[in-house]
């Protein structure tokens, strides 16, 4: 992708650079920032035609001549997320017509008015934590947990930028009390599973079962969100204690494991019901197997979401979910 940029560009406007996604409008942009803004939307576009294959390629590509600044993204009302100008993740909230884990949104949205803490292991800069602890989403707590050091910093400005209503903690999840290496080259996959000494950081690994009584009170309920990269059958072992309160399990199947070694390791050693989004059916179908797996993970480089709960309460919200009263025929959220 080639780009011309005037030689006279401002490069450093005062004012921060915000888009936002409610009116599609970008703010403090100087005209060098406004046509990379451009060309990252249109890059956006066409490479979700192929899952977005290629988009991180071109925002590395842009990155070059990009001043480094910090993009803010608006995600509603009282909900500001921060990253780095052209950073090849999250740059994809640029584009109006994209929606991060569209499945999570709609079962956040879905539960706004339940009363629960949120867990967010592997929290990276704090998108989730950012946008549950929003008054759209039902203005909840939520202990937000990452390991890496330049994620934590991000994520701790995160919160200061929205008020300080997350509480961001360092840390990885694992199996038990330790310490692990972490490495990783992009910033949404590091992970303590890998091998190399010669690289990355150690980190300090605490279980899910070391968070009951403070910061959480197991007498309430609780959504885990679980995206650890690889170690998370060891985070669940660590939390088999706080697994059995009343929670909903959120973790990640990745699209390129066809064993479903995630989903299997739960229907066989927990007593936890398995939910993932249907989209042949439109509802978070309870699978008694992982067959239906199969047919739902379409693309090898994608995540794709399960839900976990042995609560009654959680799995009658699950089951009750309707996209329909969330989102319209064009897949733009109805509030």
């Amino acid at each position: 992708m080639s780009l011309r940029l005037p030689e006279t560009a401002q490069l450093c406007p005062p004012e921060a650079l915000v888009f936002n996604r409610l009116t599609g409008s970008l703010a403090g942009a100087s005209t060098r920032e406004t046509m990379l803004v451009g060309a990252l939307q249109a890059g956006a576009r066409i490479s979700s035609n192929w899952s977005y294959r290629g988009f991180a390629a071109g925002c590395r590509a842009l990155h070059a001549l990009a001043p480094s600044r910090t993009m803010q993204v608006r995600l509603c009302d009282d909900a500001v997320f921060s990253f780095p100008f052209t950073d090849g993740y999250w740059s994809l909230l640029l584009d109006l017509h994209y929606s991060y884990e569209r499945d999570i949104d709609l079962f956040f949205r879905s539960v706004a008015d339940a009363d629960y803490t949120l867990v967010d292991c592997g929290a990276n800069f704090g998108y989730w934590s950012t946008l549950v602890t929003s008054h759209l989403y039902g203005s909840h707590p939520s202990v937000a947990i990452e390991p890496s050091a330049r994620n934590f910093a991000i994520l701790s400005a995160n919160a200061t930028l929205n008020g300080e209503r997350f509480s961001p903690r360092r840390c990885a999840i694992g199996a038990e009390a330790g310490t692990a290496r972490l490495s990783g080259s992009k910033h949404e996959a590091m992970t303590i599973a890998g091998t190399a000494a010669d690289s990355g950081e150690d980190v300090a690994v605490i279980p899910l079962d070391s968070l009951i009584g403070a910061p959480l009170d197991v007498t309430r309920r609780h959504v885990i969100k679980l995206d650890v990269e690889g170690v998370e059958i060891a985070a669940l072992r660590g939390g088999s204690k706080l697994l059995e309160t009343d929670c909903v399990l959120i973790c990640e199947e990745h699209g390129n494991d066809r064993n479903h070694t995630i989903s299997r390791y739960i229907l066989a050693n927990t007593k936890l019901k398995l939910f993932c989004f249907d989209p042949a059916t439109r509802r978070f179908e309870h699978l008694e197997d992982v067959s239906a797996l199969d047919r739902i993970k379409t693309s090898t480089n994608w995540g794709y979401n399960i839900l976990a709960t042995s609560s009654p309460f959680w799995e009658a919200r699950i089951r009750a979910i309707d996209p329909d009263k969330v989102f319209d025929s064009n897949g733009r959220p109805l509030v």
